[in-house]
């Protein structure tokens, strides 16, 4: 079998790529009639739907995988664990799954780019629905420890109350389209026209 193409998608991290060329590579081979099974990298395939944000196709993945490599391969479960997770919205969890289990070497930097990625979705989420948040919730969905949190929300520009423990928000600056008064077009025409005439 030829992984080239997701070997090479792995060396140069391009991780958003991983789901869509394991998918073809899957067909192509089932199409060809290859037994590909035991040697699939069921864990990359996983973790590619999930980096894309693709649960629904990791969740048929999944129904896919024989029950002799969920149970053969601790890794491939552990990479499901983080999708149960994200199933039902444990943010926390999805975290705590990411740290509990010794990632291969093959995985790891993987794991590592995925939760950083996950991270930034959880600040992003935060920016969008609050004003203001508690320094334990802020913790909880970014993965971090409470101190950790709080700089890194700071960095962000949010300011902290030490006495509630709560975060206040500081939302980006949104570019607005300014609105264009007729009349003061008109105005502008008839002044360009008069210093041209």
């Amino acid at each position: 079998m030829d992984f080239s193409a997701l070997n090479d998608a792995m060396a140069f991290r391009s991780y958003d790529r991983i789901a869509d060329i394991c998918d073809t590579l899957m067909l192509k081979f089932a199409s060809e009639g290859v037994a590909y099974h035991e040697e699939w990298p069921y864990s990359v395939h996983l973790l590619g739907h999930f980096y894309i944000n693709d649960i629904n196709s990791a969740r048929f993945l999944w129904k896919k995988i024989p029950t002799a490599v969920k149970e053969s391969q601790p890794e491939v479960s552990a990479v499901w664990k983080i999708g149960q997770k994200l199933w039902v919205k444990d943010y926390g969890g999805v975290h705590e799954a990411i740290r509990e289990f010794n990632w291969s070497p093959q995985t790891q930097d993987f794991v590592a780019a995925f939760s950083e990625l996950y991270k930034n979705r959880m600040f992003e989420l935060l920016l969008s629905a609050y004003s203001t948040i508690s320094i334990q919730d802020t913790a909880l969905f970014l993965g971090m420890n409470e101190d950790d949190a709080t700089n890194y929300a700071m960095r962000q520009g949010w300011a902290v109350d030490p006495a509630s423990r709560m975060l206040t928000v500081k939302k980006q600056a949104v570019a607005t389209e300014q609105k264009l008064d007729p009349s003061k077009l008109q105005r502008l025409t008839e002044y360009v026209f008069h210093l041209e005439h």
